[in-house]
C-alpha cells in the first residue's frame, strides 16, 4: 500500500515524532497541527488541496495531512497513537466507526465539545438530515465534524445499456427491475459482467434496510443503548440475499470482492452496472471511456411504497487529546473545522471529488453554481438522503465494532454466493457471530 505522508506547504516527514520540529521551523509563529486520513488517488488529491487552501488562507495554523492507509487501518493507528500518547490532531473516521468513537471517554474532544470551549460556531441545523442524524448525539449536538459524507448510488454504463436494447434514460427503480436489466445484460453481454456491487455489506444490507424503514438492529439501530441484537436475518435480509444468489447462478451478477475492490471493474467497462459510492465519481470521471451515469439505489415497494432516505457513507472528523495538549492547538482544530464548514468550501469539495455537500448552505452554492445542470445526476446523492422522513432505522447504525460485524457478514455471504450455505444458514451465522461482537463491545465499554 502507498503510505503517503505529505506536510502540505512543509515537505514530506517519515514520522510523528519528525513532525513537529519540522512544521514549527517552517511555520515561525504558526500553531502546527495534523491530520490523519483515509483518502487515496483522486479523493486523497483533494486533500491535499484543502489541506494548502486552508493553510494559504490564514497565518496562524500549519496543517500537516498524512495518509494512514485505509479506513480500518486509520482508525488503529488512531487507537494506537492515543495509547502512546501521540495521538493526531485530528483524525478522519469512517461512518462505521462511530459507535466506536463514541465510546473512546477521554481520547476524544466532542465537536460540540470543542466548539463550545473555542467558540468555534457549530450549528448541526446547517447540516443536510442524513448527515446531522449519522453524527448527532440523543440531544442533538455533533460528536463529530461532518467532512466526506457520501451514499450509494447505482452507476450504470449507457452505451451498454443500448446495447442490450435497454434505455439508459430509464434506469431501473427497483430491485425487480434491475433483476430483469442484469438478466437481459447477461443474455446480451454488452460487457463480460452484467452487474456486481462494491461495499455489499453496506449498499445491499445496511442501505437497503434504512430506504425500505427497516429494522438493522434492536435498540433502535443502537441508538438506544449498547443492548443491540443484529436483526439481519428476518425474512427481508434473507430474501435480499436469496436474490444475489439467484442472479449470480444465472449469470446476471457476479460478486467481485468487498469493500471498493469492485469499483474498478465498473469503470473499466467490465461491468454494465456497478452499484457503489457516490464518492467514486472521481475515479470513474477519471479513468471510464464509456458514457455513464449515476441513479437512486433499487427500492422495495412490496416492503415500502414511500422509499425512505438513504444513509451515509463516508467519514467524520474526530479531534483527538494527547498529554500536553495546548488550547492554542484545540482552537487551530477548530479554525479547520470552521473552514471546511464555509459553504463555498463545501461546495468546491463535492464538486471535486463525488461526495455530497454536507451542509444546506453548501448544497445551494452547488446548485447556484450549476454544477447539478452541468453535470446530470450529481444531485442524486443528495436527493436520496433528504428523501422522505428520517426515521429510527433510516438514520444510520450506532453499533460498536460495525467494522468486525460487516467482516463477518462478508464471511457468510460469500459462502452463500458459493453454494455452501442457504440464504437463511448464512445470515443465521451472520447474526448470531455479529452479536457475540456486539456483547464483546458492550462489556469493554462497561468496563
Amino acid at each position: 500500500m502507498d503510505r503517503r505522508v505529505l506536510l502540505a506547504g512543509v515537505g514530506g516527514l517519515a514520522a510523528w515524532t519528525a513532525l513537529r520540529p519540522a512544521a514549527s521551523a517552517a511555520a515561525g509563529d504558526r500553531t502546527p497541527i495534523v491530520l490523519w486520513h483515509a483518502m487515496s488517488g483522486a479523493n486523497g488529491e483533494e486533500v491535499d488541496r484543502l489541506t494548502r487552501a486552508f493553510n494559504a488562507s490564514q497565518s496562524e495554523v500549519t496543517l500537516g495531512a498524512v495518509f494512514k492507509g485505509t479506513y480500518p487501518e486509520t482508525l488503529t493507528a488512531a487507537i494506537a497513537a492515543y495509547r502512546a500518547g501521540k495521538a493526531p490532531h485530528i483524525v478522519q473516521i469512517f461512518e462505521v466507526g462511530t459507535g466506536t468513537m463514541l465510546q473512546a471517554g477521554p481520547a476524544i474532544k466532542q465537536a460540540w465539545k470543542l466548539a463550545e470551549e473555542t467558540g468555534f460556531g457549530l450549528d448541526p441545523k446547517a447540516y443536510i438530515p442524513g448527515v446531522r442524524g449519522y453524527y448527532s448525539l440523543p440531544d442533538g449536538k455533533l460528536a463529530s465534524m461532518p467532512f466526506n459524507s457520501s451514499t450509494a448510488v447505482m452507476w450504470y454504463n449507457r452505451d451498454a445499456f443500448e446495447k442490450a436494447g435497454l434505455d439508459p434514460d430509464t434506469p431501473p427503480a427497483t430491485y425487480d427491475d434491475y433483476a430483469k436489466a442484469a438478466r437481459t445484460l447477461a443474455s446480451k453481454a454488452p460487457t463480460p459482467i452484467a452487474s456486481t456491487s462494491a461495499w455489499m455489506t453496506w449498499i445491499q444490507f445496511e442501505e437497503y434496510a434504512a430506504i425500505q424503514n427497516l429494522a438493522y438492529a434492536t435498540e433502535n439501530d443502537g441508538y438506544d443503548g449498547l443492548g443491540a441484537e443484529l436483526l439481519i436475518n428476518t425474512k427481508p435480509f434473507v430474501d435480499q440475499l436469496q436474490r444475489f444468489m439467484d442472479l449470480s447462478k444465472d449469470g446476471a451478477f457476479k460478486y467481485t470482492g468487498r469493500d471498493t475492490a469492485p469499483d474498478a471493474i465498473f469503470y473499466s467497462g467490465q461491468a454494465a452496472i456497478g452499484f457503489g459510492s457516490s464518492s467514486g465519481r472521481a475515479d470513474i470521471v477519471k479513468n471510464a471511456t464509456f458514457r455513464y451515469a449515476e441513479t437512486f439505489l433499487p427500492t422495495e415497494p412490496a416492503l415500502n411504497p414511500r422509499p425512505n432516505n438513504s444513509i451515509i457513507g463516508g467519514a467524520s472528523l474526530w479531534a483527538m487529546t494527547a498529554p500536553k495538549r495546548t488550547e492554542a492547538e484545540y482552537k487551530a482544530v477548530a479554525a479547520f473545522y470552521a473552514f471546511i464548514a464555509k459553504p463555498e468550501q463545501v461546495a468546491l469539495y463535492a464538486q471535486n471529488t463525488g461526495y455530497v455537500p454536507v451542509t444546506l448552505a453548501g448544497y445551494e452554492a452547488t446548485k447556484q453554481a450549476g454544477y447539478f445542470d452541468r453535470n446530470p445526476g450529481t444531485d442524486v446523492p443528495a436527493r436520496q438522503l433528504s428523501r422522505g422522513d428520517l426515521t429510527p432505522n433510516s438514520r444510520g447504525l450506532r453499533l460498536g465494532r460495525l467494522p468486525e460485524i460487516r467482516a463477518i457478514l462478508y464471511e457468510e455471504i460469500e459462502k452463500a454466493l458459493q453454494g455452501q450455505q442457504t440464504a437463511q444458514a448464512a445470515m443465521d451465522s451472520a447474526a448470531a457471530r455479529g452479536n457475540r461482537v456486539l456483547r464483546d463491545f458492550q462489556k469493554s465499554a462497561r468496563g
